[in-house]
């Protein structure tokens, strides 16, 4: 059975938690690789609805374990909630769900600081949640991150958090004016937290490599998306780790040989949250119907996304960093609320025409998107479960995407819940069924 990554090929929010949870519906383990809480994935099936922010949505299939990887940040705070509510849910996470005893804690220090940085920035704010992920990062790569394993040496992990607070109070009170943080009662928490989860923790490169020689059905979680990605993405308006495939890698400790196949998670639009360029970005009354058509609110944040046309430019460029096979496009139905759809399929800056998405910042703030306009449907699809039932403009708006990108389009998304979705062996895509 394949390993196969399923990853973000925008800014995130493509609609990556449905998608997982419907492979995961036959999937033996589902391990998440780099992010923390800062994301966000919504799942519903039959009118129940559940957001997770750090357990993967594979959750929900009672048959299918989960692993938080070790190139993850864990919020103790939001992972136990997440079980919790998991629990009341009469979602068992016993014996399913393990935590890389690699990965790196977020401490209380962490979202305080990102707030106070972000805050010190002004007009120049990156456009954080503030959940400390960026100073967790910052830490793990200063080389005094907190490990989960430093719980089970109660000197150890006392002796780095003493420093680590102490130099975090100095930036906190020197640098911001606040109040410090209490010592003893970060102590008492964490060693708190590190009891509960304790029956979790595991080794979990060991896990996923027995589980993959055993010949069972892996997927690799991505967080985030492709332009967020720290060394790919639209630096320095991203996340603070590698969301692109080659984190899968490092994040879970398997080696890229093992990984089958990459599956990127496109939306039929574009939507980005937070600051930073552009291109197909709609103005004020186009963004806010498309907003309101596909509830276009952060799952994690809340904040109103950023709304513009499908970016062919973007879309290829994930498709070339990330080695992607195939694409699930989701939120299609979104699109019925339009009479005329644009595709851009470049962009022009300082009369040059660009089909590859460029490096350089100033380029990507203050370049035109080339458009080719499309009729659209404007009748309701997500009852739809064939691509030849789809509208001939639907199905001619997707072909155009596999043409511009190509890339064949092997799941479509026509609606929120699970079952709103058409598995597609067209032209392009004959003989590619999704591995679940």
């Amino acid at each position: 059975m394949p390993v196969t990554v399923v990853l973000g090929s925008q800014w995130g929010d493509e609609g990556k938690g449905k998608i997982v949870d419907l492979l995961s519906q036959n999937a033996d383990v589902v391990a998440r690789y780099q992010g923390g809480a800062n994301a966000g994935h919504t799942v519903v099936h039959n009118g129940r609805v559940d957001v997770l922010h750090l357990i993967p949505s594979g959750i929900l299939n009672p048959d299918c374990a989960c692993i938080l990887g070790s190139g993850m940040v864990i919020d103790p705070t939001q992972l136990l909630t997440e079980i919790e509510e998991l629990k009341v849910a009469n979602v068992s996470v016993k014996d399913r769900l393990f935590v890389s005893h690699r990965a790196h804690l977020i401490m209380p220090y962490h979202k305080i600081l990102d707030g106070l940085n972000e805050k010190a920035l002004g007009n120049k704010a990156i456009g954080v949640t503030g959940r400390g992920i960026g100073p967790a990062y910052t830490d793990k790569y200063k080389r005094i991150g907190i490990r989960i394993v430093d719980l089970l040496d109660k000197d150890i992990f006392l002796e780095k958090l003493k420093s680590a607070v102490s130099e975090s109070n100095l930036q906190i009170t020197k640098l911001h004016g606040e109040q410090k943080l209490d010592l003893e009662e970060i102590i008492n928490y964490y060693l708190d937290f590190y009891d509960r989860i304790t029956p979790y923790i595991l080794d979990t490169s060991i896990y996923l490599n027995d589980a993959i020689k055993g010949g069972k059905n892996v997927l690799c979680e991505g967080a985030q998306g492709t332009l967020l990605d720290i060394d790919w993405g639209t630096y320095p308006y991203v996340t603070s780790s590698n969301s692109t495939a080659g984190g899968a890698i490092t994040g879970l400790g398997i080696g890229p040989t093992l990984i089958d196949r990459v599956l990127g998670v496109v939306k039929a639009y574009t939507t980005r949250v937070g600051m930073g360029p552009f291109p197909t970005e709609f103005g004020p009354e186009l963004e806010e119907k498309m907003r309101q058509a596909g509830d276009e609110y952060g799952a994690t944040t809340g904040r109103a996304r950023r709304c513009g046309w499908f970016d062919a430019v973007i879309a290829r460029f994930a498709t070339r960093v990330n080695g992607v096979g195939s694409w699930a496009l989701t939120k299609l139905d979104v699109l019925s609320n339009f009479e005329t759809l644009s595709i851009c399929v470049a962009y022009e800056h300082k009369g040059r025409r660009c089909e590859h998405f460029p490096a350089d910042l100033q380029c990507i703030e203050n370049c035109t998107p080339i458009y080719e306009e499309h009729p659209g449907w404007m009748e309701p699809i997500s009852h739809i479960k064939h691509f030849i039932d789809l509208p001939k403009n639907a199905q001619a708006y997707i072909n155009r995407i596999e043409e511009l990108t190509e890339t064949p389009v092997e799941i479509i998304s026509v609606g929120k819940d699970r079952n709103e979705t058409i598995i597609h062996r067209g032209s392009s895509s004959a003989g590619r069924a999704p591995a679940f």
